[in-house]
């Protein structure tokens, strides 16, 4: 019997999402060698602490200007509705096991649809604050008090990034066959029918 495909990510968003998993890795590492002293030697990876320091801000910028290219592709699919509130109190269940209690789905669950979110506005936060004691360049425009305050919020931004990205790895991978959507753009129609029932009705217009 032939297997089934649907079309899940075109190449142009499958191509986006590794450039700004690859832009996030770079940025989490070259910030983290500042974040605490006992991560500098990540600066090795970038030549150096003086070349860590110039590089860190410049990935930080392509990574977000590269989510701007996904949010603006995928917002509308991550808004949440009142069916997302029975998602996320049978959450529990699911994470015991019990798939059966969940609702359908569309094209995105409450799940992945929070972590979307969390992406956004902790990329907002960190691109913001960035810019407040980016060295040389715009340090000067802000008083000492307002950069201490955004070194802070930038520091718990990217904890809140690094947490969300580190959740949808491992749901990525937890969900067998996920994978596939973004190493080849399309799932099984099993999948589909299992993980995301209303998203696979309208891919399929309900055969």
């Amino acid at each position: 019997m032939t297997q089934r495909y649907l079309r899940r990510y075109r190449d142009a968003t499958r191509m986006n999402h590794w450039f700004v998993a690859l832009m996030f890795f770079a940025a989490a590492l070259s910030g983290l060698a500042f974040f605490h002293p006992s991560l500098f030697f990540f600066s090795a990876l970038f030549g150096g602490g003086p070349w860590t320091r110039i590089l860190h801000p410049f990935l930080g910028v392509a990574m977000v200007l590269g989510f701007v290219f996904l949010f603006f592709t995928m917002w509308r699919e991550n808004l949440l509705d009142r069916s997302d509130r029975e998602w996320i109190a049978n959450a529990p269940k699911m994470l015991a096991g019990d798939k059966a209690s969940m609702p359908p789905v569309g094209k995105y669950n409450a799940g992945q649809k929070l972590v979307f979110w969390a992406f956004g506005l902790s990329l907002l936060l960190l691109f913001v604050t960035g810019f407040m004691f980016w060295s040389p360049w715009f340090v000067h425009f802000f008083p000492i008090t307002v950069r201490r305050i955004a070194v802070l919020v930038h520091s718990v931004s990217a904890v809140v990034l690094i947490l969300s990205v580190i959740t949808h790895i491992y749901a990525a991978i937890w969900v067998k066959g996920t994978l596939r959507a973004m190493t080849r753009g399309t799932v099984t129609e099993g999948w589909a029918k299992l993980n995301h029932p209303l998203w696979h009705r309208k891919m399929t217009r309900g055969e």
